[in-house]
């Protein structure tokens, strides 16, 4: 006990005397593959992103891999070619139809430099979004003023074992912040969690709202939604592998500084679903490929839902 005791004292000793900023000269990491296809059914154009990996401390956008084939397959062998554009590689449906079907399996071929990387994936089914209501909350000592919280109602199918990626949008804006990533095995957040073919569970319903600190007051919240205010909601199939991927960086990016780093989960690389076919011997790659079906819902928080949601709340008390 003493010894460690020691060990804590010396640490503490250590973070706090050591003020100077200093800019470690870090070893050029190995040149991997970085291969970005998040694909889905909506009608839009798709992207595969392929770049090349670079220095932890680069702030620059990554560069593009320029010539490479890109190309999915489905297990009846039809294809779907990626061309090649400014910035990625894209597919535009020849007949105006989505991209996918739930239930097929795909698989991605990439040529680089003649070396070949592949990964599969399948589409899962996807509940759709009954409804998004709003909820009157009355100010409290984080929220110094009467604020609404929004919230999602979807029911999983029954059936174990689907998984989802739930994104929220307010105003526009893509709630995409380490500790937003709301992800579900059926409807809670784990395998097993015993609630299949259920409602989702009331913390993924509720994690649609954006939680921002007040920059101009200490340990303030700015109210999550307000009059005038509108949220969009998507929920993605995901494959099991592209849910432990999304844990992953969930943990290796919502990270606290200072004393509590010391027992942080290790640094290291979110696994990948993509493949080198020449194995240990050819280039290094990581991303993710996954085919999603999607749903969607959308709500504003007008005057008169605000006021409905006031006389709910006053009904409930």
């Amino acid at each position: 006990m003493t010894r460690f005791l020691n060990i804590i004292t010396v640490s503490l000793i250590f973070l706090f005397a050591c003020e100077k900023e200093i800019h470690p000269d870090l070893e050029s990491p190995a040149n991997a593959i970085v291969i970005d296809a998040w694909l889905t059914d909506q009608d839009t154009i798709q992207n595969i992103h392929v770049t090349r990996s670079q220095p932890y401390f680069d702030n620059a956008s990554p560069s593009k891999i320029s010539g490479a084939t890109v190309n999915v397959y489905d297990q009846d062998n039809n294809v779907f070619p990626f061309i090649e554009n400014d910035s990625t590689y894209t597919w535009i449906s020849p007949d105006g139809q989505p991209f996918g079907q739930v239930g097929n399996i795909y698989f991605l071929v990439v040529e680089v430099n003649g070396e070949q990387f592949e990964a599969v994936s399948d589409m899962g089914r996807v509940p759709p979004i009954d409804s998004i209501n709003f909820k009157f909350e009355e100010k409290d000592a984080f929220i110094t003023q009467d604020f609404y919280l929004a919230e999602f109602v979807s029911r999983d199918p029954e059936g174990v074992g689907d998984t989802y990626w739930i994104k929220a949008w307010k105003n526009g804006q893509l709630l995409n912040k380490p500790d937003e990533i709301n992800v579900a095995w059926d409807a809670a957040f784990t395998e097993g969690g015993g609630v299949d073919g259920q409602v989702f569970i009331q913390p993924i319903q509720y994690a649609i709202n954006p939680i921002d600190e007040d920059p101009d007051q200490d340990n303030e919240f700015i109210p999550p939604y307000d009059i005038g205010d509108s949220v969009y909601v998507e929920i993605h199939s995901i494959n099991v592998h592209a849910f432990y991927f999304l844990q992953e960086v969930l943990i290796q990016t919502n990270r606290e500084g200072g004393f509590g780093a010391l027992f942080a989960t290790p640094l290291a690389n979110v696994t990948t679903n993509v493949y080198n076919t020449n194995g240990n011997s050819g280039s290094s790659v990581f991303g993710f490929f996954n085919v999603a079906a999607v749903s969607s819902a959308g709500r504003r928080l007008t005057e008169e839902v605000a006021l409905a949601a006031q006389e709910e709340a006053r009904n409930s008390n």
